[in-house]
């Protein structure tokens, strides 16, 4: 005797969207390798530059001794890969990489300057941690621990974008959202020892979970957020926005567990700093030694944008203020084209407060990256707007500069 087997509509129609879904995540992991060769390419033509660079004063000093004394015997790379490593672990990369051979300082010396290791005090524990585990298990080095480390959580931070835009605007949106995730300028850091990737995998894993009312999850994440860099305190106001709305709403006070996890993470790293070196209230000093940091409330990055535009192309640094400047207000724009939710809207909200609060370096490509719930909007939008061919050119746009990023940065011209 034979069962009959049917298959219901119902049953069919879910089936059909786990397979679509299951391509869109192929053509975005297609895509975000494609990002990652975008970057190299970029670390590519900085090495370039400099293998050429000293083949030129080589040359220069054969035929002429005395010109250039300083490069004399100075021998040639025999390989790129040196150079482009050094491109991808250099700025705040420098400095992770030093947490991670040295930890932190013992003492912060009185009047810190850039110039000195004492330093790396200001910057947060949880990345190089991480890095120094994976160094424990993989050949190659703690340099290449910490990019193959942002290679994994890049892929995975592009993925939780991926399901939150899914929930929220359907899986055509999910999709558009990790390319753009996987393409914006910005996203140069998921190649960098930088810790924006470790950020937007707790940032997106937290909203994730505030939006389902996961309250113990969402705070956790929160509090390894904001022991990763000092903008993941905008995910304090994301968990308090949800609270309120969610006690509003439905009484529901278990949500306070989330505010009250939220800032652990910054809170312990100041205590615990101040406890090794010593100091309280060390990274704060260290802020404003040896980084100048100040606030401005936006008149820097006005500033700077003013300036980009009065005299075009003078300064990268200037150049760089203004296109974030330009995107920002575009972002916001998609937002306002397609909502997102309070605690989304709330977390971007900050980050981009605290990107534009500072007076010295402001409005740049990797702090707007980290408001990704922007960049959903955005995706919604041309996703709506698809008859009229925008993606095509926002693709374009984005590897474009993904690319000339990498190589400004990577010969030092323009700050990060």
């Amino acid at each position: 005797m034979t069962a009959s087997i049917t298959t219901s509509t119902s049953d069919i129609e879910p089936l059909q969207q786990r397979l679509l879904w299951r391509r869109s995540l192929g053509r975005a992991g297609l895509v975000y390798l494609f990002s990652r060769l975008c970057v190299v390419v970029g670390a590519a033509i900085v090495a370039a530059e400099l293998r050429a660079d000293e083949n030129y004063r080589l040359e220069l000093h054969s035929w002429w001794p005395g010109a250039d004394p300083h490069y004399a015997g100075k021998l040639i790379p025999k390989s790129a890969l040196r150079p482009m490593i050094d491109v991808l672990t250099s700025w705040d990369g420098i400095w992770y990489m030093r947490i991670v051979r040295n930890g932190y300082p013992a003492v912060v010396r009185p009047n810190v300057t850039y110039d000195m290791n004492d330093a790396r005090a200001e910057f947060f524990p949880l990345y190089p941690t991480l890095v120094r585990w994976l160094d424990t298990v993989l050949p190659g080095g703690d340099s290449l621990a910490a990019l193959v480390l942002n290679l994994m959580l890049g892929a995975a931070a592009v993925w939780l974008v991926g399901i939150i835009a899914r929930d929220l605007f359907g899986p055509a949106v999910g999709e558009r959202s990790m390319l753009l995730m996987s393409l914006f300028p910005g996203s140069f850091v998921l190649s960098f020892a930088y810790t924006e990737a470790l950020l937007l995998v707790l940032a997106a894993g937290c909203l994730w979970c505030l939006h389902r009312h996961n309250w113990w999850a969402a705070g956790a994440l929160a509090a390894l957020g904001t022991a990763t860099r000092p903008n993941g305190v905008a995910l304090v106001a994301a968990c308090a926005v949800a609270a309120l709305i969610a006690i509003r709403r439905d009484r529901d006070w278990r949500s306070l567990f989330a505010v009250l996890l939220a800032p652990f993470g910054f809170i312990a790293f100041q205590w615990w700093i101040g406890h090794h070196t010593g100091e309280s209230g060390v990274w704060f000093r260290v802020q404003t030694e040896a980084w100048g940091e100040g606030t401005s409330f936006g008149v820097t990055a006005l500033r700077r944008t003013a300036l980009a535009i009065i005299h075009p192309l003078s300064s990268p640094t200037n150049t760089i203020t203004l296109a974030s400047v330009a995107s920002l207000v575009l972002l916001v724009w998609f937002f306002r084209r397609h909502p997102l939710p309070a605690p989304m809207a709330a977390y971007s909200a900050a980050v981009v407060l605290l990107m534009l609060v500072p007076a010295t370096v402001t409005a740049r490509p990797r702090f707007l990256y980290t408001a990704f719930p922007l960049l959903i909007s955005a995706a919604a939008w041309l996703e709506e707007e698809d008859e009229r061919g925008w993606w095509p050119y926002a693709v374009g746009a984005c590897a474009a500069g993904l690319v000339g990023l990498t190589a400004l940065y990577g010969v030092y011209g323009a700050i990060p």
